[in-house]
């Protein structure tokens, strides 16, 4: 008995569109928010202190936020950077938006989820065609 395999492959230049505009929707997320922790720096340290995190951990947060999103848009070791900006997300997600009680932090729980998910589909499946990770594939099979 033979096997059909299904490639999930985007097709074309749609497909591969769509992984760019995926990886740049979910890197301005992380564009702004960064940006957003830098113009507001003393009141998000006393936001994070008052749930319990170190407000000496807000520069680590903000490269992570702003690095991983310019990592993410442009496609370079997307794999690694994905699988940490998914931790990243959980770890917020259960830091700042476990009070599912509350209808509003309810959604952003589970919009940290959803984000999540979307950089485990970028760790499973990788940045695609539109990418330094593509580019450097195409190199090195040329070498």
């Amino acid at each position: 008995m033979s096997r059909m395999i299904v490639s999930t492959a985007p097709a074309g230049l749609f497909g591969s569109l769509a992984e760019l505009l995926g990886r740049l929707l979910l890197a301005t997320l992380y564009l702004v928010s960064g940006l957003g922790k830098i113009t507001g720096y003393a009141a998000t340290a006393a936001y994070m202190q008052s749930m319990g995190v170190p407000a000496l951990a807000l520069p680590l947060v903000i490269a992570l936020e702003l690095l991983g999103a310019f990592a993410i848009a442009v496609g370079w070791k997307t794999r690694a950077v994905a699988l940490g900006m998914a931790v990243f997300t959980l770890v917020a997600a259960l830091i700042f938006h476990h009070e599912l009680g509350d209808p509003t932090q309810q959604v952003m729980f589970f919009k940290n989820l959803a984000i999540a998910g979307g950089f485990l589909v970028l760790v499973a499946h990788g940045a695609g065609r539109l990418s330094f990770d593509a580019r450097m594939r195409l190199r090195r099979q040329r070498i």
